[in-house]
C-alpha cells in the first residue's frame, strides 16, 4: 500500500504539471489526561499521534493557494489578497490560517498543494488542528519565515476561533505544532509553558474509536463552559484552575448540584493531570493508569460527557489484563477512548477489545496503536 506522503507526491504532477518541492506533515493528537480543563486555564497532557495530515507543496508565482484533496477528490483555491469566507468546508481551515498569519505581519507567498491524511474526521483526534498546522508549516516553507511552533499554534487557534467559528482552546494546535517523539506534553493552558513528559517504559498508547460520533456537542460544550464560568465566579477567581481541592470542599455545599459536579470534575482533573505527569517522570504506569480510570469516572458522572459507546469501550479495555487504565478522550458525547497498555501485548489487546466491543454493540470500531511523534515538520525537501 502506498504511503500517504508518496500518494500526495504522486498526485502533484498530474494536478499542477510540475513536481512538488517539499512535503510537510502535521500530526493529530490524543489527550492522555486533562479533559475540559483547557478553557478553565488548567493543565492538559496530549501527545502527537502517528496519524497526520500531509501537504505536498510547491511555490506559486501568483498570490493564491490552490489545493487538491486526494481524500475528497476535490480542488479548491483562494486568494491571499482577497479574504472571503465561502461556506464551511475543509479549505476554510487553510484560508483562516493564511488570514491569521498575514494579519500577524508575515509576508506570504502563494503555493500549490496536494492534501492527504489519515486522522479520522469527527473522532476527536484533531484533524482540523492538523490541517491548520500543516498549512502554517507550508506557508513558512514557501514564504521563507522561521517556524516558531507556539506562535503558529496560537495563530491556528485564532483561525479556528475567528474564521471557522469554533471556540476551541489552545491544546490541539499546540500539540500538533510542538509535539515530541516518545513524549506527551504537559501544557499549562494559562502560561502556555510546555513540559515534555516521557511515556512509562514498556507501555503503548492505544486509540479506541467507538464508531459513534458527537451529537449536540456545540450546545453541550457551551453549556459546560458557562457552568464552569459560573463556578469560578462563585469562588471569586478568574478560572477554576485557581481553586484548590481544599477550597472547593470547604464551600462546595453552597453550589447547586449541577454546578458543584462540573466544578469538581475540573478541579480534580487538574490535580490528576499534574499527578499523572509526576507518575510518568518516574515511569509509574500503574499510577498513570489509575489516574486515567479516575478521570473517566469523573467525566462520566460529574461532567456527564460520556455516551454508551465510550463507557462500553472503556469497560472492554479495562477487562483486558494488558490494560493499565482507559478513559474517554476529547470533548466527549462520542468519538474515542484512549488506553495505556503493556507494549508487547498492544496488538493482541487491540484485537481482543475490538472483538468484545463489536459483540457488545454491533458497531465496528477502529483501534490504533500509536507512538508519540514530533509536531509539524518538513518531511521531504527536494531543495536539499
Amino acid at each position: 500500500m502506498t504511503s500517504i506522503p508518496q500518494q500526495v507526491q504522486d498526485a502533484f504532477q498530474p494536478q499542477f504539471g510540475k513536481p512538488p518541492l517539499c512535503v510537510v506533515r502535521a500530526p493529530g493528537r490524543v489527550n492522555l489526561i486533562g479533559e475540559h480543563t483547557d478553557y478553565n486555564d488548567g493543565f492538559v497532557m496530549p501527545l502527537a499521534t502517528e496519524g497526520a495530515v500531509y501537504l505536498a507543496v510547491a511555490p506559486a508565482d501568483v498570490p493564491s493557494v490552490r489545493v487538491y484533496s486526494v481524500d475528497f477528490r476535490e480542488r479548491c483555491e483562494f486568494s491571499l489578497d482577497n479574504h472571503l469566507k465561502k461556506g464551511d468546508g475543509w479549505i476554510e481551515y487553510m484560508k483562516g490560517v493564511a488570514v491569521a498569519v498575514a494579519e500577524a505581519g508575515y509576508s506570504l507567498g502563494g503555493f500549490d498543494a496536494v492534501l492527504g491524511g489519515d486522522v479520522p474526521m469527527g473522532a476527536g483526534l484533531s484533524s482540523s488542528a492538523a490541517l491548520e498546522m500543516a498549512t502554517a508549516r507550508a506557508l513558512a516553507n514557501v514564504s521563507g519565515f522561521d517556524w516558531d511552533a507556539p506562535t503558529m499554534a496560537k495563530l491556528g487557534q485564532k483561525a479556528e476561533n475567528e474564521w471557522v467559528g469554533v471556540n476551541c482552546g489552545i491544546m490541539d494546535q499546540m500539540i500538533s505544532a510542538a509535539g515530541q517523539a516518545d513524549k506527551a506534553l504537559l501544557i499549562d493552558c494559562r502560561s502556555l509553558d510546555l513540559t515534555p513528559v516521557p511515556l512509562p517504559p514498556g507501555t503503548a498508547v492505544v486509540i479506541l474509536d467507538t464508531a459513534t460520533r458527537r451529537g449536540l456537542v456545540d450546545s453541550a460544550y457551551n453549556e459546560r463552559r458557562s457552568q464552569c464560568e459560573a463556578a469560578a465566579g462563585f469562588f471569586g477567581v478568574p478560572a477554576l484552575r485557581d481553586v484548590s481541592i481544599g477550597d472547593f470542599e470547604a464551600r462546595a455545599d453552597q453550589l447547586d448540584e449541577v454546578t458543584r459536579r462540573r466544578a469538581r470534575h475540573v478541579i480534580t482533573e487538574n490535580d490528576r493531570t499534574l499527578q499523572a505527569a509526576e507518575a510518568m517522570k518516574v515511569g509509574d504506569a500503574v499510577e498513570l493508569g489509575r489516574l486515567m480510570d479516575a478521570s473517566h469516572e469523573s467525566l462520566r458522572y460529574d461532567f456527564e460527557v460520556c455516551n454508551d459507546g465510550l463507557n462500553e469501550m472503556v469497560r472492554c479495555a479495562r477487562e483486558d489484563d494488558a490494560c493499565f487504565g482507559a478513559r474517554m478522550t476529547g470533548a466527549g458525547f462520542g468519538g474515542c477512548a484512549v488506553a495505556l497498555v503493556r507494549e508487547e501485548a498492544a496488538p493482541a489487546f487491540a484485537s481482543a477489545v475490538s472483538q468484545k466491543y463489536r459483540e457488545a454493540t454491533d458497531l465496528e470500531p477502529k483501534v490504533y496503536v500509536t507512538r508519540a511523534t514530533d509536531g509539524a515538520a518538513v518531511v521531504v525537501d527536494r531543495n536539499r
